[in-house]
């Protein structure tokens, strides 16, 4: 199957009530145990690669790879730049054949974030790509972001209309309370969505899809065996998966999942090097890691998305 934007993708989604997962990728292994889970299930699915993704992984290796996965796999895949941070970013990814961008002026001020998003929108369709535009912070660090919790602030419902009829996207990355990294909230800090924000925002956009960044649960079970076999993760925490399901519910189309792919990941070949340390293939210790990468998207499709059959 041909990769797709995202614009029937996203639709359908609204319509009966599911997202799609966007899914970081970094290496093969990742992006095959990631088709393993979507074709099993029969999922639609959003590869997405960062700019720290696309300088580790090499431009052409990173597309190579996923037109391998799109001629081995028949469920619908979009090809989606995570964090674009400028306009010279997004053409260069438009150009080399992604089919869908995010352009990130979250860091400008309002009328800044408008020009750029809108400038980005009118060079992508006239290619047929699609634009995920983004408006309000998340705090937390992840790649090359470090945006403070002091800095960070929740999506203006009443801006949301305003920026999208400015900037034509085809979906929007909203604030309403998740946050990049393994390090979500403080100890003791109570996990919380603001789904009164969400309800907003769905009442100005209605039919409109919505994009949560940061939404990584940080599952206790990883963060536990990473710990038990050397790491040091500390109070790791994450979004509730139960708060992620309603969301997606509701507006939310499209749940961004980077840190519970990085977790599983790294919990099995920690594993793998503590029970068997005269090992050194690496065949031997990202096998286990990339069935563990398979299992996550599994559980992330049937608990959290509902996408399950949806391809």
């Amino acid at each position: 199957m041909s990769l797709v934007n995202t614009k029937n993708m996203l639709k359908k989604a609204y319509e009966e009530g599911y997202a799609v997962g966007a899914f970081n990728v970094n290496n093969m292994e990742i992006i095959q145990g990631i088709m393993k889970a979507v074709t099993k299930l029969s999922s639609p699915v959003i590869l997405q690669a960062s700019s720290g993704a696309r300088k580790y992984a090499g431009e052409i290796y990173m597309k190579k790879l996923v037109e391998a996965a799109e001629q081995e796999s028949n469920v619908p895949i979009a090809l989606h730049l995570d964090h674009g941070d400028s306009f010279e970013i997004c053409k260069n990814c438009i150009d080399s054949g992604f089919t869908s961008v995010m352009i990130d002026g979250s860091s400008l001020n309002y009328e800044e974030n408008v020009e750029l998003t809108a400038k980005v929108s009118a060079y992508a369709h006239k290619y047929g790509v699609t634009v995920e535009g983004e408006l309000g912070s998340l705090s937390g660090i992840e790649d090359e972001i470090n945006i403070t919790e002091i800095d960070s602030f929740y999506t203006n419902p009443n801006q949301a209309d305003d920026f999208v009829k400015k900037t034509n996207v085809d979906s929007l990355a909203v604030a309403i309370g998740t946050s990049h990294g393994a390090y979500k909230f403080k100890p003791g800090q109570k996990a919380e969505l603001r789904f009164d924000i969400l309800e907003k925002i769905e009442k100005k956009l209605p039919g409109f899809p919505i994009v949560l960044h940061g939404a990584s649960s940080v599952i206790p079970e990883l963060v536990e065996e990473i710990n038990k076999f050397g790491g040091k993760l500390g109070k790791a925490s994450g979004i509730p998966e139960s708060m992620l399901r309603k969301a997606s519910k509701m507006s939310v189309c499209k749940i961004n999942v980077d840190s519970d792919i990085r977790l599983a990941m790294t919990a099995k070949i920690r594993k793998s090097f503590f029970e068997n340390p005269e090992n050194f293939d690496p065949r031997k210790y990202l096998s286990p890691a990339r069935d563990a990468i398979q299992a996550i998207v599994e559980h992330k499709i049937l608990n959290v998305l509902g996408s399950e059959n949806k391809a």
